[in-house]
C-alpha cells in the first residue's frame, strides 16, 4: 500500500509499505477519506505536542472512514463490504480506565497518529471490530470521517451541562469550534456566542449554530458555560469572566502547556473547570446528529487533496476561507481524478490470508 509518512527532520514523503493485517478481533479498512486535524499539522511545524514526539517515521491522520475489506478471527465476515467510521483508539480493556467506561483515558491507549502509532494517511488500516462503526448510505465517506473532530464537540458539550434554553461562549471559529456549536444547537442552546478575532471565520460560525458572534474583548451577559477552542492563554482568562457562578468552563484548545488562571475568580464564583482530551462512546450520538441532519458535516469539508498532495493538505489551514481539509488516500492527485467517483480500491490487501 502507500503511505504519506512525516518524518523527524518534518519532511512529507510518500511510501510503498506491506498492507496491515487484521489480527484477531481486528478488520482491515480500505481508507476513502481522512480529515486533517489541527494536531496533524502541529506535529508538521512542531515536531511534537507535550510528551509526544516523533523520533521515527510517523503516518499521521486520525479523522477516517472507508470499507471493511478484511476480518480478523472472531470477526463476522459479513462485515466484508461494510461502509465504516473510523473511531481511531485502542484501548486497553483491562485498565480501571477502562473498566468504569472512560476508556479514552485509558494509560496504555495506542492512539492513530500518536507517537509511535501510525494513523490513517495511508490506504489501508487495521481497528478493533467494535471502534469500525457502520454507517449508512445517507451519510457522505467525507461526513464519515469527520465523525472523529464531531465527537470531540459532543464530548466537550456532555461536560458543559448545559440544558435546552441555556447559553454557551465558545472561543475559537476553527473546525473544532464549529463543532461545539453545531452540538449546542442541537441540543437545544438558544443562545450560542461565538469569539473570533478573523472576520472571515467569525460571519462563517453563524452557518454553524452560532446565534451571536463578537470579537475578543465584547463584553456580554453571563453564560451557562465556556468551550475554549483556541488554546490561547487570553481567550481562556476572558471566557473565565463571562461565566455565571456555578458554571462550567471545557478546556479543548491545544496551547501552551502551562498558563495563569484567575483563581480567586474560579473559587468564588465556584466554577467547574475541566478539559477533553479525547472521548467515549460518542460515536452512536455523533450518526444520529449527521444522519438526521442536526449537524451538518459535508459542508465543513472546503479542501480536498489527494495522497501525494499531503504536505499540502497539512498546511491547507493557511488557505484563507478553509474549514476543514479531506485527503483521499486512495488518489494521487485529487483535481486529476475530481472529474470522477474518488473511491478507494477495496479490493482485499494483498497479503492477508483472512
Amino acid at each position: 500500500m502507500r503511505a504519506g509518512v512525516l518524518h523527524p527532520d518534518l519532511t512529507v514523503t510518500t511510501e510503498t509499505r506491506r498492507s496491515p493485517e487484521p489480527g484477531p478481533g481486528d478488520v482491515t479498512v480500505a481508507v476513502r477519506a481522512v480529515g486533517v486535524c489541527g494536531s496533524d499539522t502541529h506535529y508538521l511545524r512542531h515536531g511534537r505536542i507535550g510528551e509526544y514526539v516523533v523520533r521515527d517515521p510517523l503516518v499521521l491522520g486520525h479523522e477516517a472512514a472507508g470499507v471493511v475489506v478484511a476480518v480478523g478471527d472472531g470477526v463476522d465476515r459479513a462485515r466484508i463490504g461494510e461502509r465504516v467510521s473510523i473511531e481511531p483508539q485502542r484501548p486497553d480493556p483491562t485498565t480501571p480506565e477502562s473498566k468504569r467506561g472512560d476508556y479514552h483515558l485509558c494509560p496504555r491507549m495506542r492512539f492513530y497518529a500518536t507517537p509511535p502509532v501510525d494513523g490513517a494517511f495511508a490506504e489501508f488500516v487495521t481497528i478493533g471490530a467494535d471502534f469500525a462503526h457502520p454507517v449508512p448510505p445517507e451519510v457522505s465517506d467525507e461526513a464519515a470521517a469527520l465523525f472523529e473532530p464531531l465527537s470531540v464537540g459532543i464530548a466537550a458539550m456532555r461536560k458543559a451541562e448545559v440544558a435546552a434554553g441555556g447559553s454557551v461562549l465558545i472561543a475559537g471559529a476553527g473546525p473544532i469550534g464549529l463543532m461545539v456549536a453545531q452540538v449546542a444547537r442541537a441540543s437545544g442552546l438558544t443562545r450560542i456566542v461565538v469569539s473570533e478575532p478573523d472576520e472571515q471565520r467569525r460571519l462563517r460560525a453563524r452557518d454553524f449554530g452560532a446565534t451571536t458572534v463578537i470579537t475578543p474583548g465584547t463584553e456580554i451577559e453571563r453564560v451557562d458555560a465556556f468551550v475554549d477552542a483556541s488554546g490561547v492563554a487570553g481567550a481562556v482568562r476572558e471566557g473565565l469572566s463571562r461565566v455565571r457562578p456555578g458554571g462550567r468552563v471545557i478546556l479543548v484548545g491545544m496551547g501552551a502547556d502551562t498558563m495563569e488562571l484567575p483563581i480567586s475568580l474560579i473559587q468564588n464564583r465556584e466554577l467547574v473547570v475541566t478539559g477533553v482530551f479525547r472521548y467515549a462512546n460518542t460515536w452512536p450520538t455523533a450518526l444520529a446528529l449527521a444522519r438526521t441532519g442536526a449537524v451538518d458535516l459535508d459542508a465543513m469539508v472546503t479542501a480536498r487533496f489527494g495522497l501525494d498532495e499531503l504536505a499540502a493538505a497539512l498546511d491547507a489551514d493557511r488557505i484563507p476561507g478553509n474549514i476543514k481539509a479531506v485527503v483521499y488516500p486512495s488518489i494521487s492527485s485529487y483535481e486529476q481524478n475530481s472529474d470522477d467517483d474518488v473511491e478507494t480500491d477495496t479490493t482485499r490487501p494483498e497479503g492477508t490470508r483472512r
